[in-house]
């Protein structure tokens, strides 16, 4: 039952200005300039003349790394053979290839980065499934340190503070840039850590919303949801950041004050995005909800208090995922307690397991893998600042209490039923190996291209077994920060240097000084690709362009119809690779039904860390099992070959 409370009012110096922004934020449509909102971090706004712009490819060699790339994914020669001279077709005098080309140059020449609008879009912000297991990516965090209290609200309060400090580094100008040896990577995108949110959109298009340009004490309050109870917690009071001790003291308030379930209105969010739409803009049409939601979009960041207990690495990565469900009444009652619009979403839960879920469209996972490992870094080490508590104390929690009407108790029930259909869709396995990185340097093997042998390796002995053909490519992320604005290229990781290695390990007629010879072929092939993706020389993103530069009315050119070329393009294995020694689990899912997604990580000394998600109906633990099979022959093969050198 609805406890009604006085209604929440935003307090603001400036109540006329706040109106102008809250309204069309809520309710109206995408703002042009909408990613502006963001204003730069002092330190980085350099980055905007000193950081080179993503280049347009050359269009030979994008086609010639495309057919190079769709080789060993033709089913026959003769299908290859035809693709191959699509592929000519298209980049011929004659051709579309050398008219869209010219186009795109145009537009890189007028724009900052060519590819932003489009890949904001259609990537992300035009996706209209739910971003929940779709989307957003998790990761969870290893145990509360010991010199710390451990129960869950110190440990949401240690990673309150942590996260402020973290945060008022950040717009203070004083975290310094990432990047290699090599040089700076873009910094831009951490304007979308704090402070914001994304607004799901009535005419199909998502954006996202900032409040950080406004003065220090308008922002700073945290969100905190308990029980489906949504509570404005302020962290910083008079420019102050609260003690950890003055944190765990309102955040055990909260816990303490919330002993019934409210209505779960943050499982909207979970929505088909078109959903939810609607449902936002009829919470917003009531101007109380529509205060909460300022709230809610204004805050710092959010932290869900879940009443979960998990252990198991599978436990503790499906509540960050999507949180518990209730076979019993097929119901998502975890995902109520959670708002999956938030780009950072820590959770804790009841035995003080934590971790975080974020939100992907504006930000990729690098950024807030860096805030969490010094956030973690921090909190582990005696020596951090937690605070001291000020003389006078600071207000306390204020609880947010939706009002609920029969039209949204309706959406948050079929939203529910939603989310519970969609996330007992889904199927995860999880794997340690016996050896790390320390090893594989070892062999003078790159950790990553090992942990793709694996995975390609796994793979096709996973589809042997089943007879099947091969229906798609392998993705792999790679990073182009190195240029303004840059985000990711695509890695196409299936080469027929990989393919040679993959078949050689299972042919008895081979030798295995003649398999590492083919690994080492493959690893090298694989490096390659990566540096090349690194350096905004893939093929995907510039294809992508090419076809948006066409004009209404002109013929689609055969090659993006060919059947070889979109089934490069369907992601049947969607990898990538983050790395913090704090994260016990990550991951995120499948981008196509018969495909699965495979997190994993590299950095680990005496281990690697592979995570496979996949709808039910896919065999999930026996491709973990052919991966764990795979990694233990790589590894043999490699020591065989090291021992008959001694």
């Amino acid at each position: 039952m609805l406890s009604r409370l006085p209604p929440f009012i935003v307090r603001s110096r400036r109540p006329s200005l706040l109106r102008k922004i809250l309204m069309p934020s809520l309710t109206g449509s995408r703002p042009v300039d909408w990613k502006s909102a963001a204003p730069p971090i002092p330190n980085f706004a350099p980055q905007h003349d000193s950081l080179p712009r993503l280049p347009v490819p050359n269009l030979t060699a994008t086609l010639e790394r495309l057919k190079t790339s769709l080789l060993p994914l033709a089913h026959s020669k003769s299908e290859f053979t035809d693709a191959a001279k699509k592929i000519d077709a298209f980049g011929s005098d004659a051709g579309l290839g050398n008219l869209l080309q010219s186009r795109l140059l145009q537009r890189a020449n007028e724009r900052e980065h060519w590819l932003e609008e489009w890949w904001d879009d259609l990537g992300y912000l035009g996706y209209r499934d739910s971003v929940v297991v779709n989307v957003s990516y998790y990761y969870g965090f290893d145990g509360q340190p010991a010199h710390l209290p451990q129960s869950p609200a110190a440990r949401a309060a240690g990673l309150a503070r942590g996260a402020l400090v973290f945060r008022q580094k950040l717009l203070s100008g004083q975290l310094s840039p990432d990047g290699t040896k090599e040089g700076q990577f873009c910094m831009d995108t951490y304007r979308w850590m704090f402070d914001c949110c994304r607004i799901p959109g009535l005419q199909g298009l998502d954006w996202s919303t900032s409040y950080a340009g406004f003065k220090a004490d308008r922002l700073g309050h945290i969100i905190i949801v308990r029980r489906n109870r949504f509570w404005k917690l302020q962290g910083i009071v008079n420019g102050q950041i609260l003690s950890m001790a003055e944190l765990e003291k309102q955040i055990q308030y909260i816990y303490d004050s919330t002993t019934e379930e409210y209505p779960g209105v943050g499982v909207l969010t979970a929505s088909n995005r078109d959903v939810w739409a609607k449902d936002h803009a009829h919470l917003a049409e009531n101007s109380h909800n529509a205060s909460i939601l300022h709230a809610i979009h204004s805050s710092a960041f959010l932290i869900s208090l879940d009443t979960d207990t998990p252990t198991s690495p599978i436990d503790h990565s499906r509540s960050l995922w999507h949180g518990s469900l209730s076979p019993s009444t097929s119901d998502a009652p975890g995902l109520k307690n959670r708002w999956v619009d938030k780009p950072v979403e820590f959770i804790v839960f009841d035995n003080a397991r934590a971790g975080l879920l974020g939100e992907h469209s504006v930000m990729d996972g690098t950024p807030t893998v860096r805030m969490c490992d010094e956030v973690l870094d921090w909190l582990a080490d005696p020596a951090f600042d937690l605070g001291m508590p000020s003389v006078i104390p600071p207000p306390g929690p204020e609880p947010l209490d939706f009002v609920v009407d029969d039209t949204t108790r309706v959406a948050i029930d079929k939203a529910s039923k939603a989310a519970y259909e969609l996330a007992d869709s889904q199927s995860m396995s999880y794997h340690l190996t016996s050896y790390g990185k320390a090893a594989i340097k070892a062999f003078r093997v790159s950790p990553d291209s090992w942990a793709q042998m694996i995975i390609q390796l796994a793979y096709a002995r996973f589809l042997r077994a089943r007879g099947l053909n091969r229906e798609g490519g392998t993705y792999e992320a790679a990073t182009t920060r190195r240029y303004w604005k840059g985000r990711t290229e695509t890695i196409r990781v299936v080469t027929s240097q990989s393919d040679a290695f993959v078949s050689a390990m299972d042919d008895p007629r081979v030798s295995c000084e003649d398999r590492k010879q083919l690994f080492d072929a493959a690893a090298k092939a694989h490096i390659a690709l990566a540096k090349a993706a690194g350096a905004g020389e893939g093929v995907d993103r510039h294809m992508l362009g090419l076809k948006l530069c066409m004009k209404e009315g002109e013929p689609v050119p055969d090659l993006y119809n060919d059947p070889l070329y979109k089934r490069s393009g369907n992601w049947v294995l969607s990898t990538s690779a983050v790395f913090s020694d704090h994260f016990p689990v990550y991951g995120w899912g499948e981008v196509v039904p018969e495909g699965f997604g495979v997190a994993y990580m590299t950095g680990y000394d005496d281990r690697l860390q592979y995570t496979v998600t996949s709808r039910k109906e896919m065999p999930n633990q026996e491709f973990m099992d052919e991966i764990a099979r795979a990694a233990v022959d790589l590894y043999d093969l490699h020591a065989g070959q090291l021992k008959s050198m001694l």
